[in-house]
């Protein structure tokens, strides 16, 4: 019988306990939903909360597990969904004023396996508007606050899905990773965040923003939680073009407590410039990995340097041709202002999008327009290819890269004020998308302002299981990852 309060449990705990009929599905939904009540006024993580859905789930699951039905690898288990996956006849906002009345025909295939699953789909988490952002300040209706301090940002776009568990108001939450996006709030959150092998999670149901970039993954408060999350919505999926035909992976079968005989590359001269703070945690982290019988060698990826300048190239013209649907005609909300067809196009976005999403969508329009495209889009797809190549090489003589997830811990809400200082947030993460590679960050400790920080391990594409295991073995000999924000500690 667990003694433990029910929020301090992993995902693979609460539903060991609600299959031994420890606890019931309705009791754990009322209890987290409480607990949002409780505390999300001041954090922010949630746009829209499904209760009344969850519960008639969880009464259904009573149901079956009193007849002795099979249950699920998740039942009961209660997840948080990024707000621009799709969850049918539920709203998908984006964030964004401009799909405030959109409410979805049919449900984003990682969020049906997960139903299928048995899981309670508790609500609709924050984000940077259309997915836009690294600090979840950019979100139309009200920003994410950092549970482990209020007055600092949770990371960016998927700071909602992230905060929420962190807090512990979900105990696994969806989020999209287009340059970092699961990664770096999971790293300023004290979570894991991982990044699949692009194709690995269908995105089929994902609102798009770099379609050759975006790529959904789970966020847990540990490896084993993410692994389950992971054999679960890793699947095939016939509606997207791009999702990889392979049979599902068993993630947790293959943990291991130590990394003997594995080689870990790291790009020094890539982090030449690291903060002290970082540097300092970053040659622990490493120190951990020799600890468990891992060996570091060094690795050439200094083309690196190129992908913040590259990502921002792709990425935008990509959003810019995604985002011309959202017009006010096919989707989004028109203007009441508009008298002709041309001001329903021009006055709905300008009205409907907000600054940062216009800025990306003129750039991305800029670098896709007549003489420029080949000195800006084609010269970018070229350099793309080169960085692909580099990892190609890095891994002929090493298993794994480690970096660190972030420049730096945590910043404080409206501090960085300059657009290219933002956009380098991203720049230890952008690499593994423009890559298509697997990439988890996890805990690795805390700064000297008491915020935490990530180690990030990348690997080869399709190693999936193999980075998560990686991970297992740093989590389990440093358990960075298993305190909660003190704020958070107590009961709803």
């Amino acid at each position: 019988m667990t003694t433990k309060p029910l929020h301090h449990l992993t995902a693979r705990e609460l539903n060991k306990a609600f299959v031994q009929g420890e606890l019931s599905a309705v009791g754990i939904a009322r209890y987290f939903f409480k607990r949002i009540r409780f505390y999300d006024k001041e954090l922010g993580s949630f746009l829209s909360l499904l209760e009344e859905r969850a519960l008639n789930r969880a009464e259904a699951l009573d149901r079956k597990r009193a007849r002795n039905k099979p249950l699920g690898k998740l039942a009961a288990v209660p997840i948080a969904i990024k707000d621009n996956m799709h969850i049918r006849g539920e709203l998908t906002t984006c964030a964004s004023k401009f799909l405030a009345n959109y409410r979805a025909p049919f449900s984003a295939t990682a969020v049906r396996l997960l139903e299928e699953e048995d899981a309670l789909l508790i609500g609709k988490t924050n984000l940077d508007e259309f997915a836009m952002g690294s600090s979840n300040e950019n979100s139309a209706f009200f920003p994410v606050k950092n549970p482990w301090n209020r007055a600092c940002v949770p990371g960016g776009s998927s700071g909602g899905s992230a905060a929420a568990v962190a807090a512990r108001l979900a105990l696994l939450s969806t989020g999209s990773d287009t340059g970092g996006s699961i990664r770096q709030p999971a790293a300023f959150s004290g979570i894991v965040g991982f990044k699949p092998t692009y194709g690995r999670v269908s995105r089929y149901g994902l609102v798009a923003f770099g379609s050759s970039l975006d790529q959904i993954g789970p966020f847990a408060t540990t490896v084993g939680d993410a692994a389950l999350a992971m054999e679960v919505m890793g699947r095939h999926c016939p509606h997207d073009a791009n999702s990889l035909d392979l049979p599902p992976e068993s993630y947790l079968d293959h943990f291991a407590n130590n990394l003997e005989g594995i080689q870990f590359g790291v790009p020094w001269n890539f982090l030449k410039s690291l903060k002290p703070a970082v540097r300092a945690n970053f040659t622990r982290s490493l120190d951990h990995l020799k600890s468990l019988g891992a060996k570091i060698v060094d690795a050439d990826l200094d083309i690196c340097k190129y992908s913040i300048a590259v990502y921002y190239i792709l990425a935008t013209a990509e959003a810019s041709t995604n985002l011309a649907r959202v017009d006010g005609i096919r989707y989004g909300v028109r203007s009441p202002n508009a008298k002709t067809l041309e001001e329903v196009y021009k006055m709905s976005r300008e009205e409907g999008f907000g600054r940062e999403v216009k800025k990306r969508i003129m750039l991305g329009t800029y670098v896709l327009s007549a003489g420029y495209q080949d000195a800006f889009y084609k010269r970018a797809q070229k350099v793309r290819t080169l960085l692909i190549n580099a990892f190609e090489s890095a891994f002929a003589t090493c298993d794994a890269i480690a970096l660190p997830v972030a420049p730096s811990s945590a910043f404080e809400l409206r501090s960085i004020g300059d657009p290219l200082e933002m956009y380098l947030q991203d720049i230890f993460t952008v690499p593994a998308n423009l890559a298509g590679l697997p990439a988890v960050s996890v805990p690795s400790g805390f700064d000297d302002r008491g915020m935490p920080l990530g180690l990030q391990i990348i690997g080869p594409q399709m190693h999936d299981v193999l980075v998560l295991q990686y991970a297992h073995a740093f989590e389990t000999a440093t358990r960075y990852g298993q305190k909660l924000p003190p704020d958070y500690e107590g009961g709803p």
